[in-house]
């Protein structure tokens, strides 16, 4: 920003004087994004709650699980700061909020780095979960940090090839839980994995929203993104459907089991709330309305999974 700055003999001169440094504090809390970290937290509410009901809570597990999947979103969201930057898909055009290393404040090394350090702290945090549960975690842990990489980084990134919507799916819904769920039981029944669909459409329709919102930015970025494929109205077809899947997944779990009633509740809040947030994005391409229904589609995925933990443990 050109500013009049006063010269050391005291005269005016013309000069470009640089941005005011950020607090790097700031700097770094906003790159990691958390608004996006209940699709992280989420799914372990819902495994820890099946734990807790088969009287096989463990505690250390289940904060290392916690913890662990924290930091892979973490490192996931910085590497996608520098990769999208790198590829061009982050620019003056995003209607998104800022991204640090497109913003100049970091350079791709030092994202790249920063999301080093958060996948080998999420590694270090899951060193006692594979003493504990033995080569499954080991190789579990490696999956998702490796897919965190994988996400926007290499020829075949996940987010630039349609397939970032079945890898969130996978792993923010099933593998998350049941892998929550494994390090402290030590077992693996059925419907863990099940229930784990619920918040796994949840964390699908996050992905969806943001998509539908930059699908013309992804269009000239090359980002082929099942909405860029597939066009507006069936990302929107789909948020709806994973909105009716996290509907389906509770109430399917009572009529065949015949027990917690109380997760019924987390199909009735999703289909008021969620349907809400369908018709937003169905009828709206303003980025002011569309930015905030990322983030509301994140409170839904959380307070259903706390609902639906809620409801396991206590009914």
């Amino acid at each position: 920003m050109a500013d009049l700055t006063p010269t050391p003999g005291g005269a005016s001169a013309s000069v470009t004087s640089p941005p005011e440094p950020p607090r790097r504090a700031g700097l770094w809390l906003d790159a990691a994004r958390p608004k996006t970290l209940p699709a992280a937290i989420a799914p372990v509410l819902v495994g820890v709650a099946l734990a807790v009901e088969q009287g096989g809570f463990h505690a250390l597990a289940a904060a290392c699980a916690l913890l662990g999947a924290v930091l892979i979103q973490i490192g996931t969201n910085f590497s996608n700061d520098a990769e999208d930057f790198v590829r061009g898909a982050d620019t003056e055009a995003r209607k998104g909020p800022l991204r640090a290393t497109a913003a100049g404040l970091v350079t791709p090394g030092q994202m790249r780095t920063a999301a080093a350090v958060a996948f080998g702290l999420a590694f270090a945090s899951g060193i006692y979960l594979i003493v504990r549960g033995g080569w499954p975690i080991l190789a579990l842990g490696l999956a998702a940090i490796a897919s965190g990489y994988a996400y926007t980084k290499g020829r075949y990134a996940l987010a630039y090839t349609g397939l970032a919507d079945l890898f969130v799916l996978v792993f923010f819904g099933p593998v998350a839980v049941a892998g929550t769920f494994y390090v402290q039981a030590l077992a693996l029944p059925l419907w863990v994995p099940i229930a784990g669909l619920g918040p796994g459409f949840l964390a699908t329709a996050i992905l969806l929203a943001n998509n539908v919102r930059d699908v013309e930015e992804d269009r000239v970025a090359d980002k082929r993104t099942l909405v860029v494929r597939f066009g507006r109205p069936a990302g929107v077809r789909l948020y709806n459907a994973c909105i009716s899947g996290a509907v389906v997944v509770p109430a399917s779990l009572y009529l065949v089991a015949r027990d917690h009633p109380g997760i019924l509740a987390a199909s009735v809040l999703a289909a008021l709330l969620g349907r809400r947030l369908a018709r937003t994005l169905a009828t709206s391409t303003d980025p002011a309305v569309l930015n905030p229904l990322l983030g509301k589609t994140a409170g839904l995925l959380f307070l259903y999974s706390a609902v639906f933990a809620l409801g396991w443990v206590l009914t």
